[in-house]
């Protein structure tokens, strides 16, 4: 509740200081009854220092995740890459100096997203490094209504924990407890996919009240005792 009251107060005060009114759509109420899944790759990890290098987003209508209205695009990045980057993603420098630059794609993106809400795994990573460039392009944070399927798959699963429980929100995790396939990861699109899958079978729980059952405390795997409970 307090984290959309902030997104609607910083809105109306970008809403005063939008730098140009061709852009007034993206504070418009959203009629289209669609969200759109969002992913964006990166040069690296730092946001202020590093650069998007591919971005995909793919619309959703009710139940269906329209694949043939997507939007992709490659990134030429004024960051150099990092080599940690590559090995996730896969793209190298030769790969986005093919690609165009932010300032050509941004306007496009912002023209296919519209004010709808946005849908992701961490999206509040992808939507900051969208909004370095949004600022220097509208002097403004874009004022979507962010939709994090992490949190989501948290309420599901964990939402009635007792204190102590172990907690896995790992992109694998959330993958095999709704029952969905494994994508090539770290590709904009697959990701951005799997992120609208992930979304609408939690939704489809949230509805009828379905939850993801927990294994008894103390069966859960080593690996993921990584964070508990309040």
């Amino acid at each position: 509740m307090r984290k959309e009251l902030f997104r609607r107060l910083r809105a109306a005060f970008d809403r005063l200081l939008l730098a140009d009114n061709a852009y007034a759509f993206l504070f418009k109420p959203d009629d289209s009854g669609e969200v759109v899944s969002l992913d964006c790759e990166t040069s690296g990890f730092n946001i202020l220092a590093d650069d998007v290098v591919s971005i995909a987003a793919i619309k959703i209508r009710g139940k269906r995740i329209l694949t043939s209205e997507c939007y992709r695009a490659l990134v030429r990045p004024g960051a150099a890459m990092d080599v940690s980057a590559i090995k996730v993603h896969q793209l190298r420098e030769k790969d986005v100096a093919q690609g165009r630059t932010i300032s050509e794609v941004l306007p496009e993106l912002l023209h296919f997203i519209g004010s709808r809400p946005l849908v992701g795994y961490w999206i509040s990573f992808d939507v900051r490094m969208l909004n370095k460039y949004l600022y220097s392009l509208l002097n403004i944070h874009l004022p979507n209504r962010q939709i994090d399927v992490s949190e989501l798959y948290y309420e599901r699963k964990y939402g009635n924990a007792p204190p102590g429980t172990a907690i896995n929100l790992s992109y694998a995790a959330i993958l095999a407890d709704l029952k969905l396939p494994l994508l090539p990861q770290h590709d904009a699109f697959n990701d951005a996919l799997s992120a609208a899958q992930m979304y609408l079978v939690l939704q489809d729980m949230q509805q009828r009240g379905a939850r993801i059952p927990r294994p008894p405390r103390g069966e859960e795997p080593a690996s993921e005792r990584f964070m508990t409970t309040g």
